[in-house]
């Protein structure tokens, strides 16, 4: 893979060795997500509905073809994510959707990349949440691709709480499609009257899924309210509590649902008080850092950093935070083709960055 040039890097002391923090771009305006494309490119979306295409010498042009968003309060462009076969990319991207008569769903569209002339080609909606909300918060809207080739959705509850709960309703669930939007037929079932496609219910704000190597399940995190930050591996037709359950409280300091725990609602894998405000995750696979392989990155809005998370099977034995207050609000984070750790950062004047071990990791 060949890379921009950087325009300024940094060592950063961690436990295991130092690392190299090299700025590859800057001025991105809230970017959201990146995805990894041939030859050194790069797609980057920007939440008021731009989607860039950056080459190895650092330049960006904007892709054509993007859907109109609805850039209000926590939604707009949000995830990108590639699947690369024999032909041009396959592009999918989650965003807000206005929706006639008021409000937004989150959706997710798919394209076809011509990375010569930077537009997409033959986009369809592929997946629309089913209950359109007239907030502007709490839309997941993250994309794992499964190593079945199916894609796994996280949507949040719209700030509408007792939501996750309804199986009638998308939000606050995690949701399993084809790529061209089907319902696979092997999805956990959920009732007659449930939403197309349910996987998990009883999530709050899921902006963070990622695929596990090792296993190829997916893992995400998620916003809780106060004290109430998750990390959750989603298993078909579990619940995950929200909001009868939870380790955090409402903003107002008052106790959420019924305590922290009830029969036949999951146990998150872990938990963050005081929260962090977890974006992006990424597992580490490969030779790059070889004594990280396997290891679990979680970006956090809140406290600008990222935190390593060593699993032992389904427990996190290890939690490290990196570069609290460096750098700012970290949004996503991903592994890039060429095996290092890659993070964006979230602000108006926001940036792009590529991590590499100077020492063992």
């Amino acid at each position: 893979m060949t890379l921009a040039r950087p325009l300024g890097a940094q060592t950063v002391q961690t436990g295991a060795a130092d690392l190299s923090v090299a700025q590859m771009a800057d001025g991105l305006r809230d970017a959201w997500a990146i995805a990894f494309l041939p030859e050194g490119r790069m797609l980057v979306t920007e939440k008021a509905g731009e989607l860039l295409l950056l080459d190895p010498r650092g330049r960006r042009v904007r892709v054509g073809g993007v859907p109109r968003v609805d850039d209000a309060g926590q939604g707009g462009l949000l995830d990108v994510v590639v699947r690369q076969g024999a032909g041009l990319p396959e592009v999918f991207l989650t965003y807000a959707e206005p929706v006639q008569g008021g409000g937004s769903r989150t959706a997710v569209a798919r394209g076809t990349l011509d990375p010569a002339t930077a537009r997409l080609t033959d986009v369809a909606v592929i997946f629309r949440q089913r209950d359109p909300q007239d907030t502007s918060r709490h839309y997941g809207a993250r994309v794992a691709i499964s190593p079945d080739g199916t894609l796994f959705v996280t949507l949040g509850d719209r700030g509408q709480d007792v939501l996750a709960q309804s199986p009638d309703s998308h939000c606050g669930k995690v949701v399993r499609i084809h790529p061209d939007g089907r319902i696979p037929a092997d999805n956990p079932r959920f009732g007659e009257t449930a939403a197309p496609g349910l996987w998990s219910i009883g999530h709050r704000n899921p902006q963070a899924a990622a695929i596990r190597p090792a296993d190829g399940r997916l893992w995400i995190t998620e916003h809780g309210a106060r004290g109430g930050d998750e990390l959750n591996r989603p298993e078909a037709g579990r619940n995950y509590g929200w909001p009868v359950i939870s380790y955090g409280r409402h903003y107002s300091g008052f106790r959420i649902g019924e305590g922290t725990a009830k029969p036949g609602m999951e146990q998150p894998v872990h938990y963050w008080d005081p929260s962090m405000a977890p974006s992006g995750l990424a597992f580490l696979a490969g030779s790059v850092f070889p004594l990280w392989e396997g290891q679990a990155f979680a970006g956090a809005l809140k406290f600008e950093k990222i935190v390593r998370l060593r699993l032992d099977d389904d427990r996190v034995v290890e939690e490290e935070d990196l570069f609290t207050g460096r750098y700012g609000r970290i949004r996503d984070v991903r592994q890039g083709t060429d095996g290092a750790l890659w993070f964006l950062t979230d602000a108006t004047d926001g940036a792009l960055y590529r991590v590499t071990p100077q020492g063992p990791a």
